[in-house]
């Protein structure tokens, strides 16, 4: 799983936590439907937004949901997921840039990927992803072509790069590909006039997307001698987070001119979430939750004084009593443990039900603002004019 916008529960109410948990499993379930399993692989937090914002602005109709069968990252429960055009898009756009990522490191002869053997096997893999996605955009209506030509461009412009070069020229592609994803969602939800903004909105997400991805990979390119376009190009940290922050304001810019239908989670994903992300690519917060503290996510605030903890946090939730079998849970188990749920997840324990927080405490970005949008937040410079219904 890669992406930049990966939401803490913590901070997530919990209908906006359902419906972001829908995006993401209807995302996988897409990629699966088109494109067999190995495609599920491709899945990231970025891709989904693409669906997130698609369903943001349609009009609200029967059909947008389905119950999709147990799954081990759900702890082998049903759930309520997305379906539709959104979530196809977003398999498309996934699969493209996954593919792109791909050729990234291979260019860059990263890891197992410097091997001929490997990475001839990589390269057919991500012609095959390239051609996925084609199909499953040209069924929706998306052009791929502007993502492979970005892709092939950005080979080229990396290849002239050199001191003095303008770091904006290099995150160009990256750009004017997610202007297009985001752009097309407006399409699909018959809201053309939304195209604009959106396509501004998805400029300035490609560029943070770049960015940061330099930044975080700073440090380790530069021991291994590969190719960075911070390094490259000159460019000091201080000058990245400026174009950064820049980028943060003009997208919250852009969203005040999108019409949507229910923009909470849009806006919580891409004001606040992706606001958390430079923070955290540039070192510049770290984890508050404490779950003594705050308890379990699911539950709701309740009355200084009441049973169970200080004022204002959540009741504990109370005991399951659908135990589950020794062999039943012991292939819950297995399935949580293969899935990475047991150190880097919230899980439900394979035998008693009980929510556990996982080995991995550190989510490294958690806040108590916008618990539910922007809702009790202190300090809050995003929400200045939004509709979502915030009041700070």
């Amino acid at each position: 799983m890669f992406g930049m916008v990966r939401p803490c529960r913590h901070r997530l109410s919990e209908g906006l936590r359902t419906q972001w948990m829908a995006h993401l499993c209807g995302l996988c379930l897409a990629l699966r439907a088109d494109h067999g399993q190995l495609a599920r692989v491709v899945t990231n937090y970025d891709g989904l937004l693409v669906s997130v914002l698609t369903e943001a602005q349609a009009e609200r109709t029967t059909g947008w949901r389905r119950t999709a069968g147990p799954c081990p990252l759900r702890g082998m429960r049903t759930a309520s997921v997305a379906r539709g055009e959104g979530a196809r898009l977003a398999a498309a756009v996934s699969l493209v840039l996954a593919s792109a990522k791909v050729r990234d490191h291979m260019a860059d002869g990263d890891g197992l990927l410097a091997r001929g053997p490997v990475a001839f096997a990589a390269r057919r893999v991500a012609v095959r992803w390239d051609r996925a996605g084609a199909r499953t955009g040209s069924d929706v209506g998306f052009d791929t072509a502007v993502l492979v030509d970005a892709v092939d461009r950005q080979v080229g412009i990396e290849a002239l790069a050199g001191p003095g070069t303008p770091i904006l020229t290099v995150t160009e592609p990256t750009e004017t590909a997610t202007a297009a994803a985001f752009a097309h969602t407006a399409i699909l939800a018959g809201r053309p006039g939304n195209a604009e903004p959106l396509s501004e909105a998805g400029r300035l997400f490609g560029r943070l997307a770049h960015l940061l991805d330099a930044v975080e990979d700073r440090e380790a390119d530069a021991a291994s001698g590969a190719w960075n376009p911070l390094t490259v190009t000159g460019t000091s940290l201080a000058e990245a987070r400026r174009l950064a922050d820049d980028a943060l304001h003009g997208i919250r810019l852009a969203l005040r001119e999108v019409a949507f239908t229910d923009g909470r989670l849009a806006h919580v994903l891409l004001a606040h979430e992706l606001r958390n992300s430079v923070d955290r690519a540039f070192g510049t917060t770290a984890c508050s939750h404490a779950p003594e503290l705050y308890g379990p996510p699911t539950a709701g605030p309740y009355a200084p004084g009441g049973p169970g903890g200080p004022a204002g946090a959540p009741p504990p939730e109370p005991p399951r009593r659908d135990r589950r079998g020794l062999i039943a849970g012991c292939a819950v188990w297995l399935g949580l443990a293969c899935t990475c749920q047991l150190c880097c997840g919230t899980y439900e324990d394979p035998w008693t039900r009980e929510r556990k927080d996982a080995a991995c405490q550190d989510c490294g970005d958690c806040c108590e603002c916008c618990g539910n949008c922007c809702s009790g937040c202190d300090g809050c410079d995003c929400c200045d004019g939004c509709d979502c219904g915030c009041d700070c």
